[in-house]
């Protein structure tokens, strides 16, 4: 008998998460077992739900009362360190080749842009494939991966330094403490990293490094100002 492939989706626009669910349920390997449209809801949930494949959209709010982004850089090795057989598939309208590569030395097993049409009329095909292991990109983000050119400006900025950036964008108000409790390292590890990153993106306080990492393409951008300048769905 073959195995049934559990997928939970995360995204905020309920006419998507319709279309993936009409898309994915009419494959009879794959069930939908869960829809989520805060970040804050993908770790009960998938305590909840058992899942193969966690389908994400990068701009979601953490959660109701925050709209800022959910630190997708953090949560992703997060939940590939409790959950190692889970495969994380990238669904995003935002294609800059900084966070793609971020996302996928993250952990994710691909980038699809929700504008490839291609690939979103086989979503079932990708995710029977992640599900076995495979990587998946649509061709415009594997092309902009493949640029020689250097990111501008953001010097190589390492994972665990993006890491703490988005934590930082998701949560502005939290202390060094508590995004130290969310890493699960010390508070000096997370001034360490913040600093180092101040140093490369040549700023010194944590709003600047956070609007220099978005104008760089580096995080996801400020979700607020994506609905502000996107027509209502």
């Amino acid at each position: 008998m073959t195995k049934t492939i559990r997928v939970t989706i995360l995204d905020d626009h309920q006419s998507i998460v319709d279309g993936y669910v009409y898309r994915l349920n009419s494959i009879p390997e794959i069930e939908v077992v869960a829809t989520i449209s805060y970040g804050n809801q993908i770790e009960p949930t998938l305590a909840e739900h058992p899942t193969d494949v966690l389908l994400l959209d990068v701009n979601v709010p953490s959660e109701p009362k925050n709209s800022n982004p959910y630190p997708i850089l953090h949560v992703i090795p997060s939940l590939l360190q409790k959950y190692p057989n889970l495969a994380v598939l990238v669904i995003s309208m935002y294609a800059e080749r900084g966070l793609i590569r971020a996302v996928m030395e993250a952990g994710a097993s691909g980038y699809i842009l929700k504008d490839d049409q291609e690939i979103i009329r086989s979503l079932g095909s990708v995710v029977i494939s992640v599900a076995g292991g495979g990587i998946h990109f649509s061709q415009n983000a594997h092309r902009l991966l493949q640029k020689g050119r250097p990111i501008a400006n953001s010097k190589s900025l390492a994972r665990r330094q993006l890491e703490a950036l988005s934590l930082c964008a998701a949560f502005p108000n939290s202390t060094t403490a508590e995004l130290a409790l969310k890493m699960s390292v010390s508070n000096s590890t997370v001034r360490n990293l913040l600093s180092g990153a101040y140093i490369k993106l040549d700023v010194h306080t944590r709003a600047a490094a956070i609007a220099k990492a978005r104008e760089l393409g580096l995080l996801a951008p400020d979700t607020q100002t994506i609905r502000f300048n996107t027509n209502p769905r």
